[in-house]
């Protein structure tokens, strides 16, 4: 039998799952710690004790890919391309909506993002904010060269380096918004409008677009690694990778009686919800405001962890007025997953009402090192804790089934989920069976 080494390179840990195919068979985990200096020591350290296999990878080493989001108005572009990078498995560090001013522009700079998602009107409507930020993106890139024209748009060199930029607003400007860019020496990725007219959301062609420019400017580049071989390994970055899979478990679960997906993933330095909710019910979302909403959601919380992210997390606790935790790991990811969820809850109501949402999964998944690692008493206490909570979070795991992802199979299916859909969706039903937390908060 063939199998298929799916290897997570995280920011801490590096984690592989030998996967067997063409049915999709969990053969064996390992992990390794991550060299912060070459990743690729970790990958090959996580792999030593695994037979050899091809590697499918993603990557969230290094605190992944820092993307900042320019708009032109807040409720509507804007937000359109916020939801398209969550969606794509960005961390969004900065949205700008409106035309950039010099204070724009040095708020921009200051978050240092990997790259830019430029948006801005929908096909043939408004485009005048869209091509100023283009200019203003364009003169404020670091000068290359002598060049007249480069000269001519005043650069100041606010922005640090060639930040490449994802273009996916109005199509019927987008050769010359595109133009001006290249003109600023900033690399430029085009996709189509991730609003192409009002109440419609396209970000797929946006999120192919940002995975290319990750996997070309942050793994191609030498930041992680000088070893060829991690490109030929990394397909996308990690949350990406985790929401194909939970898509492909919402799908194995449509036809069920509880269908419907949320995974809360808490981290050392970021916690993450990630929602498929039933897609017959889903149907019902659509409409009910400008923005539209995607099938798949993904939220992630950058000052909530329970190691790099501890004191702030500290002072969010106290904010949503929780017991603030300690030092233990385990009490520090109960207050960051019901935190994460209350937010994740607050964006989902900026959806409009009714409708499906992380309140309607049957199927709640808890990934991250502090609910792998718990012993069943101690996990079957946390899950109670959260499953307790008043202020949104028991509202989602009230009613539903609660597993851990204690082998990380959902990165893993994620990654086969192209090239190997079979194994992806085999790969999924081991979850449930082998993970299932005894908590009153589930069935």
């Amino acid at each position: 039998m063939s199998a298929v080494a799916c290897v997570d390179i995280g920011s801490t840990w590096t984690k592989a799952a030998l996967v067997g195919l063409p049915a999709g068979e969990l053969l064996a985990t390992a992990q390794a710690p991550t060299d912060p200096e070459d990743v690729v020591r970790g990958v090959l350290a996580a792999l030593a004790d695994l037979p050899d296999a091809p590697v499918l990878a993603c990557s969230s080493a290094g605190g992944g890919l820092r993307l900042a989001v320019v708009g032109y108005e807040e409720l509507i572009s804007a937000e359109a391309g916020h939801r398209a990078a969550l969606s794509a498995g960005a961390r969004v560090v900065h949205v700008a909506a409106g035309p950039l001013d010099d204070a724009g522009l040095a708020a921009l700079a200051e978050v240092a993002p990997d790259v830019v998602l430029l948006v801005g009107g929908t096909d043939g409507g408004e485009a005048s904010v869209l091509r100023h930020n283009a200019v203003a993106l364009a003169s404020s890139a670091p000068l290359q060269g002598p060049s007249a024209s480069v000269r001519a748009l005043g650069g100041s060199g606010v922005l640090r380096g060639s930040v490449p930029v994802v273009l996916a607003g109005n199509a019927a400007v987008r050769d010359e918004v595109a133009a001006v860019l290249r003109t600023g020496g900033l690399p430029v990725t085009e996709a189509d409008n991730v609003l192409p007219d009002i109440g419609r959301l396209a970000p797929e062609s946006a999120r192919a677009a940002i995975r290319e420019v990750f996997l070309r400017h942050v793994i191609g580049g030498d930041r992680l690694s000088t070893d060829p071989r991690l490109v030929q390994w990394v397909r996308t970055v990690t949350p990406d990778a985790v929401l194909a899979g939970v898509s492909v478990l919402a799908a194995a679960r449509s036809r069920t009686e509880e269908p419907g997906v949320v995974v809360l993933d808490v981290g050392g330095a970021t916690t993450d919800v990630y929602c498929v909710p039933d897609p017959d019910a889903e149907q019902a979302t659509l409409g009910r405001e400008a923005v539209g909403v995607p099938a798949a959601r993904r939220t992630v919380e950058g000052d909530l962890g329970v190691a790099a992210s501890a004191e702030v997390l500290r002072s969010a606790a106290a904010a949503e007025q929780l017991p603030v935790p300690g030092d233990d790991p385990l009490d520090r990811g109960v207050a960051a997953a019901i935190i994460a969820l209350r937010r994740h809850l607050r964006a989902e109501a900026a959806y409009g009402p009714g409708g499906a949402g992380a309140r309607t999964c049957g199927l709640v998944v808890l990934s991250g090192g502090v609910f792998r690692h718990a012993g069943p008493v101690a996990l079957e206490e946390a899950v109670a804790r959260v499953a307790a909570d008043r202020g949104g979070a028991g509202g989602v795991l009230a009613g539903a089934r609660v597993v851990v992802d204690r082998r990380y199979v959902l990165a893993a299916a994620g990654l086969l989920a192209g090239e190997h859909p079979g194994a992806a969706a085999g790969l999924v039903t081991t979850l449930e069976a082998a993970d299932a937390v005894s908590s009153a908060a589930g069935r």
